[in-house]
């Protein structure tokens, strides 16, 4: 779903912001983008550590509880960290494409992509740590377990019967 976001936020504002200034002339400074991409996926791996100060979610997911009625939220789309999608970090990445992109520099409109490396690694992260320790990740607010928005919980792999 990282990916959906980033390239979604690209195929829209791409077409926008192109189309108002031209296709813009790809002279690319391939030393800067790749400071860039080294940045974001250092980020990435950052979060795969237990320091919270540096966006670190490993500890997260250890203090994560169990769901205590998985009937509830299983069918639920969207909760499960496998399967989040954020829609206001998308809105986000679409509103800040097309103003930067209109107002300053049309290459702009493809920046969401920068955030593909940063997210596939929290995803293959996420989903690693899943496997290892047998659980889903669920991220969000149950109403039927109110720790707050943006809690941990897990649950069994399995469907309940």
């Amino acid at each position: 779903m990282a990916v959906a976001e980033a390239v979604g936020a690209a195929a829209v504002t791409a077409p926008v912001v192109f189309g108002v200034h031209g296709v813009p002339k790809f002279d690319v400074d391939w030393r800067g983008l790749a400071i860039l991409v080294a940045f974001s996926a250092v980020n990435g791996v950052l979060a795969c550590t237990r320091l919270r100060w540096l966006g670190g979610e490993k500890q997260e997911f250890e203090d994560a509880v169990p769901l205590a009625n998985p009937d509830s939220a299983l069918p639920t789309p969207g909760e499960s960290l496998r399967r989040s999608f954020d829609m206001g970090f998308a809105v986000f990445l679409v509103l800040f494409g097309l103003i930067v992109g209109l107002v300053w520099a049309p290459i702009m409109a493809l920046w969401s992509l920068l955030f593909l490396p940063d997210r596939l690694i929290k995803g293959a992260y996420g989903g690693y740590w899943e496997r290892r320790h047998g659980v889903l990740l669920w991220r969000g607010c149950v109403p039927e377990q109110p720790l707050g928005k943006g809690q941990y919980l897990y649950s069994s792999v399995r469907q309940p019967d």
